[in-house]
């Protein structure tokens, strides 16, 4: 029996076809675009058309996004990958390093919040002295907004 070769995938792709292959909508493809995090072109009927390796880049937005990066920064690291070749794995490697030590602080902190969520939940604020979580006579609002006590490194005595 003869085995007819299959054809190769496509190398550029139009809007719908990334789209189904990645699995995002149409509409996320295009915000993406329009936040930099991927880059496309038209073609000569005007429609939208992206390289396949623009696949990869949304797998590592989507995983990004996933780990709670936010797209700013996201964008930011897609921006120092090589735009005259298609990435490869020391590029990536070099990318993921640099998610690393901010992906350390975030584990830790979310041990922290997790190891004393309980306490919170449960006590029903009737120990203010030894809420984790108090800021009195609000020390920290001249350090902006959020929620400054979820730093352990930020942490105001009482």
């Amino acid at each position: 029996m003869i085995r007819e070769k299959s054809p190769a995938p496509p190398k550029v792709l139009s809007v719908g076809e990334l789209a189904r292959r990645s699995g995002v909508a149409v509409s996320t493809i295009h915000f993406y675009e329009r936040r930099g995090l991927i880059e496309g072109w038209r073609s000569a009927g005007n429609q939208r058309r992206y390289e396949r390796a623009t696949l990869r880049r949304i797998a590592i937005v989507k995983v990004a996004q996933q780990l709670g990066i936010p797209l700013a920064e996201i964008g930011a690291r897609l921006a120092e990958l090589p735009g005259d070749r298609t990435p490869g794995k020391a590029d990536w490697g070099r990318l993921a390093a640099g998610w690393r030590a901010g992906l350390d602080r975030r584990i830790a902190q979310l041990v922290r919040l997790r190891d004393s969520l309980d306490g919170c939940i449960g006590c029903g604020c009737l120990s203010v002295d030894a809420c984790p979580l108090r800021n009195p006579g609000d020390a920290l609002a001249a350090e902006g907004p959020g929620p400054h006590y979820l730093d352990a490194d930020r942490r105001v005595d009482d």
